[in-house]
């Protein structure tokens, strides 16, 4: 199969990893952190300006009809960033959920708005007593086209103009709701996660919604799968910054009057680093290119990719820890958050433990 990049996926890399490079410091990060909602709007709109917001959308609604290929592309360049806008539950998870379930009129009355920057929609899903990573709504109930529940950790939920809210209805099923966030009964608070990135805990209190049609769980899976993909290379991402911050010190770290570099025992490790690296690039790839395959081999692939990358991820982030040494613990340099954000990725929407059981139950790869 042939990897290599097209012109227009090269430019987009290039573009993508310039505007990180040169708004995405990690002074600029910590900076954005510290300010109202732990974000700088100005990036957003920028984002917009770049057409970025608008790339996993179809041509059709607006959008510049890009795949996982192109999504991969940027999340990985994100991942080096350290980026902590809410791409992943505006534009792949809730953008996800619009394309494949949302009516034309209602598609229509959003994705020019988001395009633009104007419009943010979050993903409300988690319950606090639901079992862990379940799609399927419980506690949260939809009376009609009214809604009465609490989700938790919802991502970029504090500053989202919209919510996809998923609810049981009166047959038992999982529906999908538009909830404007800003309707009378909508509760939302909003906290800093250890990583750098803000969630919510959102209550309802008999709100009006808007259903989307269909499946409500089939359609939240497919979502997250999309979302598990975009993870798998932000982390490939994030491990590329970690390995090059470590190699970097470890050229520059002295011990007995050389370069800790020069010790081939740390050698090995920054070696093993790559491997796992390298190991997760291919996964990445790997789930990208699924996107578009049949529910079932779409499930198993991501679900491997996923156990994958979250281990490597996990191997990357201690091996970084521990080769800088008591720095690669301190709020004031880079791989401590490197660490952070990969070991939010490992957890989020499945750790390697739930997808593996997952693969498992769907009897591994096809042949």
């Amino acid at each position: 199969m042939d990897f290599d990049f097209s012109d227009d996926q090269r430019l987009l890399k290039d573009s993508v990893a310039r505007f990180v490079a040169e708004r995405y410091g990690f002074e600029d990060r910590t900076r954005m952190l510290a300010m109202p909602g732990g974000r700088d709007p100005a990036i957003w709109s920028a984002m917009a300006e770049l057409g970025l917001l608008g790339l996993p959308f179809a041509e059709a609604d607006g959008g510049f009809g890009g795949g996982g290929t192109e999504t991969m592309i940027l999340m990985e360049e994100f991942g080096r960033g350290l980026v902590v806008e809410p791409y992943l539950s505006a534009i792949v998870l809730a953008g996800t959920i619009l394309g494949d379930a949302a009516s034309g009129d209602q598609r229509a009355a959003r994705i020019e708005r988001i395009v633009a920057g104007d419009h943010r929609l979050a993903v409300a899903f988690a319950e606090p007593r639901g079992p862990r990573y379940a799609v399927d709504a419980r506690a949260t109930v939809a009376v009609g086209d009214r809604l009465t529940g609490e989700k938790i950790a919802v991502l970029g939920g504090g500053d989202a103009h919209e919510l996809i809210v998923s609810a049981r209805t009166s047959t038992g099923e999982t529906g999908l709701f538009f909830v404007d966030a800003a309707a009378p009964g909508v509760s939302v608070h909003a906290e800093a996660g250890y990583d750098g990135s803000r969630v919510a805990t959102v209550r309802l209190d008999d709100v009006p919604a808007e259903r989307i049609a269909g499946d409500g769980a089939a359609h939240l899976t497919r979502a997250i799968e999309a979302a598990n993909a975009a993870l798998c290379a932000e982390a490939v991402g994030a491990m590329a910054a970690a390995l090059d911050l470590t190699t970097e010190y470890l050229k520059t770290r002295k011990q007995f009057g050389v370069p800790i570099a020069s010790f081939q025992a740390l050698q090995h490790r920054a070696v093993d680093m790559l491997m796992q690296l390298e190991l997760a690039r291919s996964m990445a790839i790997f789930a990208a290119v699924s996107l578009d395959q049949p529910p079932a081999v779409r499930a198993a692939n991501i679900a491997a990719a996923k156990v994958q990358v979250a281990r490597a991820a996990r191997f990357v982030g201690q091996q970084a820890v521990q080769l800088h040494g008591g720095i690669g613990i301190t709020a004031e340099y880079k791989i401590g958050h490197v660490f952070k954000r990969l070991t939010a990725i490992e957890t989020l929407f499945g750790d390697a433990d739930h997808h593996l059981d997952a693969l498992t139950d769907i009897g591994g790869l096809a042949a």
